[in-house]
Order: C-alpha cells, then sequence, then structure tokens
C-alpha cells in the first residue's frame, strides 16, 4: 500500500484560537441561522445580548455599537447589521461581537452561499455569482490539515465528539472533519468557535 500525501498544513490564521490576553472578540449566535430570525434579533432589546461577559462573568453588558457587513455574491441581501456589546465592569470593559450562526467569519458571505459554491458537485450557481478564483480559495482550504479541529474534538469532553476524532485518525483534511460530524459548515465552523474561540474552519 502506498504512502498517502499528508494535507498542507494551513496558514497560522486558521489553526490558532484566540490569545488568552485578548480582551473579547466574537460570539456566535448557533440558533440564528435565517435572516428573518436574525432581523428579528436585532429588534428586540436583549435579543443578542450575552446573559453575562465570556471574560469576567459580569452581568450588565451594553450596545457598544452596530456594523454593517456587506455580502457579496448573495441572493438574498446586499448587507447585514451585526451588534456590538461591552462589559459593563470597568476592570474590562471587553467588547464582543454577536453574529448570527448564518454569516461566515471572514468571508463577507452567508455559509449558505460558501455550502453551494463549494461543497457541492457540481457547484450550485449563485447570483450574482462567487468568483471562480474565489470557490478554487474555498476548496483548497478545506483539502488542508483538519489536524488541529480533530485535537479540538478529541479533547471537547463530549463523548460523540471524541469518537468522531478517533474515527478521523491523525491527519484528515478539513472537508473529511466536516463530513465526520455530518453538519453543514455554518454548524461545524460555529462547533469549532465554541470549543476553541477564534478557531477557523475556513
Amino acid at each position: 500500500m502506498g504512502h498517502r500525501p499528508s494535507s498542507p498544513p494551513p496558514p497560522k490564521y486558521l489553526d490558532q484560537p484566540y490569545p488568552s490576553s485578548q480582551k473579547g472578540g466574537t460570539l456566535i449566535a448557533e440558533d440564528v441561522t435565517d435572516l428573518a430570525t436574525h432581523a428579528q434579533r436585532l429588534c428586540t432589546p436583549d435579543g443578542y445580548r450575552p446573559a453575562r461577559c465570556p471574560r469576567c462573568g459580569h452581568a450588565v453588558l451594553h450596545v457598544h455599537d452596530y456594523r454593517v457587513r456587506q455580502l457579496y455574491a448573495d441572493p438574498q441581501a446586499v448587507e447585514i447589521t451585526v451588534v456590538r456589546y461591552r462589559c459593563a465592569a470597568p476592570a474590562c470593559q471587553a467588547h464582543w461581537l454577536r453574529l448570527p450562526q448564518l454569516l461566515a467569519r471572514h468571508l463577507w458571505r452567508r455559509w449558505g452561499v460558501v455550502q453551494t459554491t463549494s461543497c457541492e458537485d457540481p457547484p450550485a450557481v449563485a447570483a450574482p455569482p462567487v468568483p471562480a478564483r474565489t470557490v478554487r480559495r474555498w476548496r483548497a482550504r478545506l483539502q488542508l490539515s483538519g489536524q488541529r479541529l480533530a485535537q479540538v474534538l478529541a479533547t471537547s469532553a463530549t463523548a460523540a465528539l471524541e469518537q468522531v476524532a478517533q474515527q478521523l485518525g491523525w491527519a484528515p483534511r478539513r472537508e473529511q472533519v466536516v463530513r465526520a460530524l455530518a453538519l453543514p459548515l455554518a454548524a461545524a465552523a460555529a462547533l469549532f468557535h465554541r470549543l476553541a474561540p477564534g478557531l477557523r474552519l475556513m
């Protein structure tokens, strides 16, 4: 049996969680999977407000600002508004961006667009279409090493996830990790960000 070449290592920005010294970051609302639910949560005073500051545990967080994210090659929307909160504890003051699960971190797309154009064969055509170079970049990222992702699953203290890690072996590709989890990209990305805040799937 021939030796299967190992997958290329991912760039550091994909595999590095937030440093322990970082104040604040992104919190993904895993129950917000469509634009209608997101709009409803934005209109509710406490719709996205964290119950406590993830950094210090303080129970009061104030709205800091609203930001507009552009959505490229999206048939449903051109832009989306997201909200940031600030911890009211004087010694903390951490800022937390609340992101709906439907929105891909750093990719300026909805995960649905990323999923259909990079994971389906043949890929679905978005309207307007995603540039071919972008689709190639997404597909290439899914072929990168998922070793760090598998390690996170193996140390998750969740029996089902630990079993998935055992099935994956030592050096799976990121695509293999997603397939083993049997989750859409959006849910898989949110899972890894929850287990190791800052860790990116793509």
